[in-house]
């Protein structure tokens, strides 16, 4: 994660084998860059204290929020989930995506699930 050089999002979401897995492949001031691939539907959760950006590389990405409308994204969108707002994340087809989060961003809030994913398993090498 150092500015070794550039990072390739395509190589590095090529080389992901696991659905609902995200890796680390970059950090910008307190914040992680990371990449994973989606299918299927997720686990409604929210982040109390961290908004959570995605971006769409591939595919497309319903993002069910409580009490507000469905945000469907396709490649090239991208939405912030506001802090606090319960959201689930559902891919009918495989999909692609770029997060950033805080480094402290737990992956599936305060919810537990077989899915959730440590910070130490997110930062392990691709």
């Amino acid at each position: 994660m150092d500015a070794a050089g550039p990072i390739s999002i395509r190589a590095a979401l090529d080389s992901l084998t696991d659905h609902w897995s995200p890796k680390v492949v970059g950090r910008v001031n307190d914040q992680y860059v990371k990449v994973a691939k989606l299918l299927g539907e997720f686990v409604w959760h929210a982040h109390d204290d961290d908004d959570e950006l995605f971006q769409v590389i591939y595919g497309t990405l319903v993002i069910q929020l409580e009490d507000r409308a469905d945000v469907t994204l396709e490649a090239g969108d991208v939405f912030v989930v506001p802090k606090g707002v319960r959201h689930n994340p559902v891919a009918d087809e495989e999909c692609h995506i770029m997060l950033i989060e805080r480094q402290t961003t737990l992956h599936t809030g305060t919810q537990t699930t077989d899915r959730t994913r440590s910070i130490a398993e997110q930062l392990r090498p691709l």
